[in-house]
C-alpha cells in the first residue's frame, strides 16, 4: 500500500468522525463540565473506533456517543472527587466564541445543552440523573439505551430523566430575554458598575439576585455565592472602587458565553469571563470565573475595550 493509499483510507473514517464531533463534544461537555475533560474524551473515542472493526458498527453515532458517555461518566467520579476540595464555588469552563464572523464551530456554543445556568442544575443531580437527562433529552437517546450505560432498568432512567426535568425547569427562567434585551441589560449594568451607582444597579438587578465567583483559590474571589440586590450591587461598587483606588485597569469585550451573550474582561488582576441569567427583563444570576487554570483555552478577544 502506498502512502497515498493509506491516507485515503483514513480520510473517510476521520471525516465521518468530525461531522459528529460537535455532538460528541457537547455529551462529554454536559456531562463533564470542563473543556480540557471533554476534548480527551473525544480523543480517547477515536482512538477506540479506530480500533475496532468498523463493519460491527450499525449506528456510528449511537456507538460513539455511548463511548463518550461512558468515558465521561467513569471519569466524573473522580472530578468529582477533585471538586470537594476545591477551594470556593466551582463554576464550570465556559465556552467562549466572539460576536464577529461566526462559523460553524462557534455556532455549536447555541445548543441548550451547554447553557451555563443548565450546567450549574445538572452539576446539583446525581451523574445517573445528569447522564439520562442528557443522552434522553438533549440528544434523543433511547432509554433503553441509556439504561444499559447507565447500568439501570428503562423504568428507572425515566424516572431519572423526570427527575432532573423538574429541576431543569424550575431553574428556567418565565420571561426569556431576547438577544437584543439581553445587550441592553449588560450594557446598562456595565455602565452602572462604572459610576458606581447603587440606584442603577438595583433596577437592573433582580431582588433574588445570586452572584457566584470562581477563583479556584488562585485569584481572590468571593468564597460563598452573594445573594440579594442590594448586598450583590454593594459588592459590585465596592469592587469598582476598589480597582479604580489601586490604579488599575479595566477592559471587557461582548462575546457569546455558552450560546448566551456575556462578557469577557480584565479587571488588571485576572481574566474574566462573566455569564448572565435573565429574567423579567431583570439579572438573575451572575456567574464570574476568574480562575486562571480554566480559561487558558479562552482567547482575549483583540477588540477588547478598556476604559
Amino acid at each position: 500500500m502506498t502512502a497515498s493509499d493509506d491516507w485515503s483510507s483514513m480520510a473517510e473514517p476521520a471525516a465521518s468522525f468530525e461531522q459528529l464531533r460537535p455532538q460528541l463534544f457537547q455529551v462529554a461537555y454536559g456531562i463533564l463540565g470542563g473543556v480540557a475533560d471533554a476534548e480527551e474524551v473525544v480523543q480517547e473515542a477515536w482512538l477506540r473506533w479506530r480500533r475496532v472493526d468498523s463493519g460491527q458498527i450499525e449506528s456510528l453515532r449511537a456507538w460513539l456517543t455511548t463511548v463518550v458517555a461512558r468515558l465521561a461518566l467513569d471519569l466524573l467520579d473522580s472530578a468529582r472527587r477533585r471538586r470537594e476540595s476545591y477551594v470556593g464555588e466551582w463554576l464550570p469552563e465556559p465556552l467562549v466564541a466572539g460576536l464577529v464572523d461566526e462559523g460553524p464551530e462557534e455556532r455549536i456554543t447555541l445548543d441548550e445543552s451547554v447553557a451555563a445556568a443548565l450546567l450549574i442544575v445538572l452539576e446539583r443531580l446525581s451523574p445517573a440523573e445528569r447522564t439520562a437527562f442528557l443522552l434522553h433529552d438533549s440528544f434523543g437517546m433511547p432509554f433503553a439505551e441509556v439504561a444499559e450505560m447507565v447500568g439501570r432498568s428503562p423504568d428507572s432512567v425515566r424516572q431519572l430523566a423526570a427527575r432532573a426535568r423538574r429541576n431543569v425547569a424550575a431553574a428556567k427562567p418565565r420571561f426569556p430575554a431576547s438577544r437584543e434585551e439581553q445587550e441592553g441589560i449588560i450594557s446598562a449594568f456595565a455602565t452602572a458598575c462604572a459610576a458606581g451607582s447603587l440606584d442603577q444597579l438595583l433596577a437592573i438587578l433582580d431582588p433574588e439576585v445570586v452572584m457566584r465567583s470562581d477563583g479556584g483559590g488562585r485569584v481572590p474571589s468571593a468564597r460563598l455565592p452573594l445573594r440579594g440586590a442590594e448586598r450583590v450591587a454593594g459588592a459590585l461598587i465596592a469592587l469598582e472602587r476598589k480597582r479604580l483606588r489601586d490604579g488599575r485597569p479595566f477592559s471587557f469585550e461582548l462575546a457569546n458565553v455558552n450560546g448566551a451573550l456575556g462578557v469577557v474582561c480584565h479587571d488588571g488582576l485576572a481574566l474574566n469571563v462573566m455569564s448572565f441569567g435573565f429574567d423579567g427583563g431583570r439579572i438573575v444570576a451572575i456567574d464570574n470565573l476568574r480562575n486562571p487554570e480554566k480559561l487558558t483555552h479562552v482567547t482575549v478577544p483583540a477588540t477588547m475595550f478598556s476604559r
